[in-house]
């Protein structure tokens, strides 16, 4: 699948520890009648084979809807998968090297918190940059921290989409309006919700407004 920078509107990550026993392909599906543009699958206790299992699970899902499925950190498990792409920390394989082993057509995303990753990403042909976390993160309480403004003057630096990640609410995602970003990425507040599908279609809403969509 082409990646296309309105896949970022709505970003969902999926965390099992959220939905409390429930289906993650169910709550996949439900996120994605209510609005998301792009799932991703992190699951950081599953091995390669097992990621990959779980991903084709998906795939399916995701593809009936127009969205692309991401899968975290581990860009073999996406492969073999036939996953659309993977989303990379500073601390994963490089951008460059996914890109020469996957090809051109393979959705490949990276983590910034600072001008000088997110130029580094776009130097090594990254698609999009996932920047955060902007607000604390419920599912990642030791991440570094980014400031409205700090989220403005890496959106300013690179001409990648962005999609801003951490925290982020249909309370709060007001607090980042006009700073430049393409999309909204989300864990908890939908899939931690009692009606997955409803948080969606509000967050599909926000995300909208707050980047002038």
């Amino acid at each position: 699948m082409k990646f296309l920078p309105e896949m970022l509107t709505l970003y969902a990550i999926t965390d099992n520890a959220c939905l409390r026993g429930r289906d993650l392909a169910e709550q996949v599906e439900l996120a994605l009648q209510g609005g998301v543009t792009c799932v991703q699958l992190r699951d950081k206790e599953l091995d390669t084979d097992e990621l990959a299992e779980e991903a084709r699970r998906l795939v399916p899902i995701c593809h009936r809807y127009g969205a692309p499925l991401i899968v975290n950190d581990d860009y073999r498990a996406a492969m073999l998968a036939g996953a659309d792409g993977v989303h990379v920390g500073i601390e994963d394989a490089p951008v460059a090297e996914i890109r020469r082993i996957a090809g051109e057509d393979f959705i490949i995303g990276a983590t910034a918190k600072t001008v000088g990753q997110a130029l580094a990403a776009q130097k090594m042909s990254a698609d999009y940059l996932g920047v955060g976390a902007v607000f604390p993160s419920p599912t990642k309480k030791k991440a570094i921290r980014i400031t409205p403004d700090e989220l403005r003057e890496i959106t300013q630096s690179v001409k990648l989409p962005i999609c801003a990640i951490g925290g982020i609410t249909a309370e709060n995602a007001h607090e980042i309006s006009g700073c430049g970003q393409r999309g909204i990425a989300v864990v908890s507040a939908i899939f931690a919700a009692e009606d997955v599908k409803s948080a969606a279609e509000l967050l599909r809403q926000k995300s909208e407004e707050v980047t002038g969509l």
